[in-house]
């Protein structure tokens, strides 16, 4: 069954204005306007490297490697999966990202954009204040993190592999 572009650029509008974000005019746009950020001091004794939560976009695991910062996640609800990379200066992290949907195929599978994270120290855990936009938009979600004290980062936890659609022991033989 072939489903109509415009449906699916429907779906993708509800997806992301359920992510926190908000529409401007159908069709392209203008890059994504960020709040003119200017990096601070990291916070004394903290990191980047860790593991994030945030209640839709799920762990955020973020880890450095050759002079990057990159990072990957799975959506709660096991949806989509997504990973970014970027470069961070004190508590200023600027990233590109993809994220991929689990189970399909083809262009659609797949959405990109830009994204910054602050670095902040929070009440009970450092915190990352987020904004990330679709490319090719002027609109700007939000993408608040929590830091999970104590847990490491493991970027080969979070893959194209959907182990929610595993089968179940013994379900591989029938």
């Amino acid at each position: 069954m072939k489903v109509p572009a415009w449906l699916c650029g429907v779906g993708m509008a509800v997806a992301f204005v359920s992510m926190g974000g908000a529409l401007s005019a159908c069709g392209g746009g203008a890059p994504a306007k960020f709040a003119n950020i200017k990096a601070g001091e990291l916070p004394s004794g903290e990191s980047w490297v860790g593991v994030y939560y945030n209640p839709v976009y799920g762990y955020l695991h973020v880890v450095e490697q050759d002079g990057n910062t990159v990072g990957r996640w799975k959506r709660t609800d096991a949806s989509h999966w997504g990973e970014l990379s970027g470069t961070a200066e004190g508590n200023v992290m600027h990233f590109t990202w993809k994220e991929h949907q689990y189970g399909a195929v083809g262009p659609s599978a797949d959405i990109k954009g830009t994204g910054v994270f602050v670095y902040k120290k929070g009440e009970s855990a450092p915190e990352l204040d987020g904004q990330y936009s679709l490319d090719d938009s002027g609109s700007v979600g939000q993408w608040h993190c929590v830091k999970q004290l104590n847990v490491k980062p493991d970027l080969n936890s979070i893959s194209g592999d959907n182990p929610s659609e595993a089968p179940a022991a013994g379900d591989q033989w029938k």
